[in-house]
């Protein structure tokens, strides 16, 4: 009899550029070397989605292009969802703030208590969403990611301030984009950052978005709003 498949759970992942130096840098950190997922690989921070998330207000929603990329092949609503996660996500394991401040006015999911109690609401009008990508078969684990991009002018608080910080990322830090390739990186991630690269100096959100989709049949690298290649 064949093992049971892992399910693929749809996840959010933010990618922090923060541009006050005259090379950007982005925000990473190590996960443990007994983690079940991509263990002692350097990741942006990111995460599956909560099904509180879906329900948490959000002071401001994600751009028309945004919402309309993330709705391509993917669940309704499931928009509102996946920006929750991701500054969920990015709050929980580096301990920066994206949103403004603000008051709860419903019940707060028990993950989400400790931003609330910063005084703050979710503000997602700053997400780019840039790269989806489905973990390959024959993983422990697999995630439909969207990659989200923000500059670190949208951090509510100190950007150097990693207090509040869960662990389960280890020596987070802003690397600069040129020596990031020097760091153990996920093969999903180097693709992504080779994508960050090449659009650094671009302040809009792209009008196409790569997704690398994998599954048991075929891996193809299409463009969201645009046309499939084989890979």
């Amino acid at each position: 009899m064949s093992a049971e498949l892992p399910p693929i759970r749809d996840a959010a992942t933010v990618i922090v550029l923060r541009r006050d130096r005259p090379v950007p840098r982005v925000l990473m950190g190590q996960r443990g070397a007994t983690a079940a997922f991509m263990p002692s690989k350097f990741v942006f921070p990111g995460g599956a989605v909560d099904p509180g998330d879906a329900q948490v207000p959000l002071a401001m929603s994600l751009s028309t292009l945004c919402s309309d990329r993330l709705a391509e092949d993917a669940a309704a609503g499931l928009h509102h969802a996946l920006a929750a996660a991701a500054i969920r996500e990015l709050w929980e394991e580096s301990g920066l703030i994206i949103g403004r401040p603000g008051t709860w006015n419903a019940e707060v999911p028990a993950d989400w208590a400790s931003f609330a109690a910063r005084g703050y609401l979710p503000d997602a009008s700053a997400l780019q969403f840039v790269f989806r990508a489905i973990t390959p078969p024959g993983r422990p684990r697999r995630f439909d990611a969207r990659f989200f991009q923000v500059d670190a002018d949208q951090i509510a608080d100190d950007p150097d301030d990693f207090s509040a910080a869960c662990e389960e990322l280890s020596h987070l830090q802003w690397i600069p984009l040129p020596e990031v390739r020097r760091f153990d990186l996920p093969f999903i991630t180097e693709v992504v950052l080779a994508e960050i690269a090449a659009r650094a100096n671009d302040p809009a959100p792209p009008a196409s978005v790569p997704f690398f989709r994998n599954n048991d049949e075929e891996s193809l690298f299409l463009r969201l709003s645009g046309a499939s290649q084989p890979r």
